[in-house]
């Protein structure tokens, strides 16, 4: 080398480890956090339990296929369920404290052996705990990924405010007193009602499943080194802002929504990692219907339906004369299956059933008018980068804080929370989907919210503040 001349030193690219709750939900929003840090020149291991694994790897494998190898690596551990157990429903819960219990050990093991890659510079996950011990134990910084809303997870996090200042409902409640304003979450004193908060903050009991998990998820968060939020400041500025002033100094990242900052990038594969083989002959069938004449059905992939509940949804939606999808999960109705009458609909030439739908094609397509969902942050996001408004029937956790902001803030949708009778189902199908002032307004509503969402994706400071910090890690 000569005098004066600098060396150049080669810095490798930084290796990401990502672990997420292996269910849909959770794995969808973090692939797409993966494409995106692939996209970025990462390394990405990608963790699963063997169960999701084996439903998931080759389409995984296929999505990210066109990615150098070694820049994308799918490896699984055992969850401790047996393959028997439905990890739905309120018991989808169990797999998390299972995972707690048989992963700590395997997980360390597979970043200390991590076979042809760089060293492991950054860990992401989003409901685990023991992740953080690891990474902490291993001195390798992380940083949780929530991936529910800004609004839910400020509300959770205010929950020692809602108990002390003894607003939690009570079961037995009378429906005027769960319209009850809750008054001590700063910023939704005028939005939030007891209604609106989770199930399982609802009971007076503190050993409870669903209740520790979020308590523990939202008091860890300021452990990590940043917080990734699937939102963008448009969309949940205010609450953003709340969240911050109380988590520095660990960093906030609203970066979404994913779904729209991947459709942007042109080398991006997209798509790849569902649960259940997707029926895209309904595609064929949407082809066919007129422009918005077309109610989409999806209570997602976790939700459970009671034979009861299955029968009031369906009655409602064919009493309201209006065209469906429905996009019916298999083993998700409680105690039994579809009926032969569920055809009766489908031989009318009204609606179709199938097990399974390519939910963000299905919402882009032009005979899509509206959305009948369980109010998962994934599908409301969808929804709102579709421009199709919602009705909002929420079964879990952070989807009841999400149909209150769809219907009460953004203005985008119907919330129907707590009310399972066709009547009901008829008559606000019928205010979706019939031309007046109510559809009207929120038609313009839905497509202003799909234009600021675009913007939010194009505007990709959020996202690219997140690249840099990681980068700066291994610098």
């Amino acid at each position: 080398m000569e005098e004066g001349e600098e060396e150049q030193v080669t810095v490798a690219p930084p290796h990401v480890l990502i672990f997420p709750l292996p269910i849909q939900g959770h794995v969808n929003p973090m692939l797409n956090l993966a494409e995106l840090f692939c996209l970025a020149g990462f390394h990405v291991t990608f963790i699963l339990s063997h169960y999701a694994y084996n439903r998931i790897h080759h389409a995984v494998t296929a999505r990210f296929s066109t990615y150098p190898a070694g820049k994308f690596s799918l490896r699984s551990i055992p969850d401790g369920l047996p393959d028997e157990h439905p990890r739905a429903g309120a018991r989808v819960l169990e797999l998390g404290s299972s995972l707690k219990s048989s992963a700590k050990p395997l997980l360390k093991q597979l970043i200390l052996t991590h076979q042809g890659q760089p060293s492991v510079t950054c860990i992401i996950t989003d409901a685990f705990e023991f992740v953080a011990d690891v990474a902490e134990e291993l001195r390798i910084p992380f940083m949780f990924f929530r991936t529910f809303s800004a609004c839910s997870f400020w509300a959770n996090f205010c929950v020692p405010q809602i108990a002390q200042a003894g607003e939690f409902p009570i079961q037995g409640m009378s429906h005027e007193e769960m319209d009850r304003p809750v008054r001590s979450v700063p910023g939704m004193e005028d939005i939030l009602r007891r209604r609106d908060i989770p199930r399982f903050w609802r009971v007076n009991c503190d050993i409870n499943l669903a209740k520790q998990t979020m308590k523990s998820a939202i008091q860890e968060s300021r452990r990590a080194k940043g917080i990734i939020l699937n939102t963008f400041e448009s969309l949940e500025g205010p609450i953003l802002s709340h969240i911050r002033s109380h988590l520095e100094p660990t960093r906030l990242y609203p970066i979404g929504p994913l779904q729209a900052r991947l459709l942007r990038k042109p080398n991006s594969a997209g798509g790849g990692g569902g649960f259940w083989k997707e029926d895209n002959n309904c595609m064929t069938w949407l082809d066919a219907q007129p422009d918005d004449s077309v109610v989409y059905v999806s209570m997602g992939s976790v939700t459970e339906l009671t034979q009861t509940q299955l029968n009031e949804l369906w009655h409602g939606l064919i009493n309201s004369g209006h065209r469906f999808l429905w996009a019916l999960r298999p083993e998700s109705v409680v105690g039994s299956e579809t009926d032969d009458r569920m055809g009766q609909g489908q031989g009318q030439g009204l609606g179709r059933v199938v097990g399974w739908a390519p939910q963000e094609d299905v919402l882009g397509h032009r005979a899509v008018g509206g959305f009948l969902t369980h109010s998962g942050w994934n599908s409301t996001l969808e929804s709102i980068i579709a421009g199709v408004p919602m009705i909002c029937w929420p079964y879990f956790a952070d989807q009841f804080i999400n149909s209150r902001y769809v219907s009460r803030v953004w203005k985008i949708g119907i919330d129907m929370k707590d009310v399972c009778h066709r009547l009901t189902v008829e008559k606000t199908v019928r205010e979706l989907m019939e031309k007046g002032e109510k559809r009207d307004d929120l038609l313009q509503k839905a497509y202003c919210m799909k234009q600021t969402a675009i913007k939010a994706v194009n505007n990709g400071s959020s996202f690219d503040i997140l690249i840099q910090d990681i980068r700066s890690i291994i610098i």
